[in-house]
């Protein structure tokens, strides 16, 4: 196991290098930079103290206070995906459970015979029982996992719909999605394992402790594997311009009435008709809205009402019937499929398989094939 936890914390460092050299660095970057440098120190530090982990209550209750910071790391990085301003004041009250542990066990120590009543073990006949508020911080230990995960799978949900009314790039935030619930679900059994062994007797701490590394070690490999994929992750920005302004625009605060959207729509159809603004890879709600001159908010109603589509499949869209028009154009025969999508719009090959068959229900090589 000692080898895991330091392959973790070696990968966590490695990914941390990579995103530091990351330019112009977003709020979103930060957070995730200091979120792997904490996943590689704790990993890194159970792996050299775990042979005497539980001979030190103090320290080790002090590596258990480690883990309160887990789920407010997940929840913001995955709230300011969207926000690219500066650090808000507001986001300190999600590490205050982890400071006032900390606090809590240095007064402890502070106070011998106090601290000698302190243990993440479950009590023995002999021994004498934990402090009422020490159990209090382990309690808010065991729930700040679960609670965080469900928060941050709510707020992964509102991301993803904002970047998909935003952009028509594709970001490939789906293993995020998929990570959140999964971990959610092995952080909260491990946890109940936890309670189950203060209350019961049965289990064994260290396997709690164990299990919780070991998922941590799992999490660190697996964010550095997708991320890679994906590389707008450690490498390039997901997107240059903030959206915040996007998001943050009342949208009762001027709505176009029924002739304003169709003289919007009208607008919109001519200009793609003309103009094909779609083939850029990198075309954005603001980009468009600037070269329609309308306000963003405006095409954003017209995209969402008239059409009844996101803006990244209303763009989309258009590009799929843009390949299908190429692979029966003689023209571009001497084309592979994935040429034709870059031709057409498309920024990665595994957004232009997915997406076509979202709207042919063919993959782009059945379609060419039933063309022949």
């Amino acid at each position: 196991m000692k080898y895991i936890l330091f392959i973790a914390s070696f990968n966590a460092f490695f990914f941390l290098v990579l995103l530091l050299q990351k330019k112009p660095k977003l709020l979103h970057d930060r957070i995730f930079s200091c979120w792997l440098f904490y996943l590689g120190t704790i990993t890194g530090i159970y792996a050299f103290t775990m042979d005497s982990f539980f001979q030190t209550p103090l320290f080790s209750s002090g590596i258990i206070a480690l883990f309160l910071l887990h789920g407010p790391f997940l929840y913001l990085y995955v709230s300011t995906l969207t926000h690219n301003k500066q650090f808000k004041p507001k986001y300190i009250w999600h590490l205050l459970p982890f400071i006032a542990f900390i606090l809590y066990l240095l007064i402890a120590s502070s106070f011998p015979t106090y601290a000698a009543r302190i243990g993440i073990d479950h009590v023995t006949e002999g021994t004498t029982h934990p402090p009422i508020l020490f159990l209090f911080f382990l309690g808010i230990t065991a729930l700040s996992g679960p609670i965080y995960f469900v928060l941050a799978q709510r707020q992964f949900r509102k991301t993803k719909k904002s970047i998909l009314n935003f952009s028509s790039k594709d970001i490939e935030l789906d293993w995020l999605g998929k990570l959140i619930p999964v971990f959610g679900i092995i952080w909260t059994a491990l946890m109940i394992t936890a309670i189950i062994h203060h209350v019961f007797q049965v289990f064994s701490m260290s396997f709690c402790i164990n299990g919780l590394m070991l998922s941590l070690s799992a999490f660190i490999i697996l964010i550095g594997y997708f991320g890679l994929k994906q590389i707008g992750i450690f490498i390039s920005n997901i997107h240059e311009e903030s959206i915040e302004s996007v998001i943050e625009t009342p949208a009762a605060a001027s709505k176009l009435i029924d002739d304003e959207l169709e003289q919007c729509y009208c607008k919109i159809d001519d200009y793609f008709k003309e103009e094909r603004p779609y083939l850029e890879p990198d075309l954005t709600l603001p980009k468009l809205a600037e070269s329609l001159n309308v306000p963003h908010h405006h095409l954003s109603q017209v995209i969402n009402e008239v059409y009844g589509q996101n803006f990244f499949d209303f763009i989309n869209k258009y590009r799929v019937e843009e390949v299908k028009n190429k692979i029966v154009d003689p023209k571009f025969h001497n084309y592979s499929l994935l040429g034709i999508a870059f031709e057409s719009g498309f920024n990665s090959k595994s957004a232009f398989n997915r997406v076509f068959k979202k709207f042919t229900k063919k993959t782009p090589s059945e379609f060419r094939d039933s063309q022949k």
